[in-house]
């Protein structure tokens, strides 16, 4: 059984194309063509279930066609309209952490020091800048996301080590 720890957000199957069982898609980083994934991992009802890639190609930088063993017609082909795309984190280590979608921090606690600062449960982009979404103690905190902010990310634990400005906390 896969679990949502063990994988991390590249994209999204946007739609059917044709009647063969090719989907559109649109991806956040092509660590899947450099490193030589054989699988997408989709969430299907709650359970997350690998679907081993037939064939891609490309349209454009951020979006592709794609062909998943067994999905041979634009019935099986909807079901799968759109799913987020996950990878296991092992690929993380090809990717430059630039690449890394927001997304992927969900969940991820945030930690000060040794501090807890709270867990972070969303991400807010509709201003120029992004911010995290931290629950702390039954309330929500905005953390902006500054590269200049984080200090580590340990992937296997979940954690996001930062060095916030003195005060930043007591807005």
């Amino acid at each position: 059984m896969i679990n949502r720890n063990e994988i991390f957000p590249i994209g999204k199957i946007e739609k059917t194309h044709g009647l063969n069982g090719e989907l559109a898609f649109s991806f956040t980083t092509d660590v899947f063509d450099t490193a030589g994934a054989d699988f997408f991992v989709l969430e299907m009802e709650g359970i997350f279930v690998p679907f081993f890639i037939e064939s891609y190609r490309f349209k454009s930088d951020t979006t592709g066609l794609i062909k998943f063993d067994d999905i041979n017609s634009e019935e099986k082909a909807r079901e799968l309209s759109s799913h987020e795309i996950y990878l296991p984190i092992r690929f993380l280590s090809e990717m430059d952490e630039s690449e890394i979608g927001l997304e992927y921090f969900i969940g991820f606690s945030l930690m000060e020091s040794d501090r807890l600062i709270g867990i972070i449960t969303g991400v807010d982009e509709s201003t120029d800048n992004a911010l995290f979404i931290v629950e702390q103690n039954n309330d929500e905190i905005l953390i902006p996301v500054v590269d200049e902010y984080i200090s580590e990310i340990d992937h296997e634990n979940r954690i996001l080590h930062v060095d916030l400005p003195l005060g930043l906390l007591d807005l």
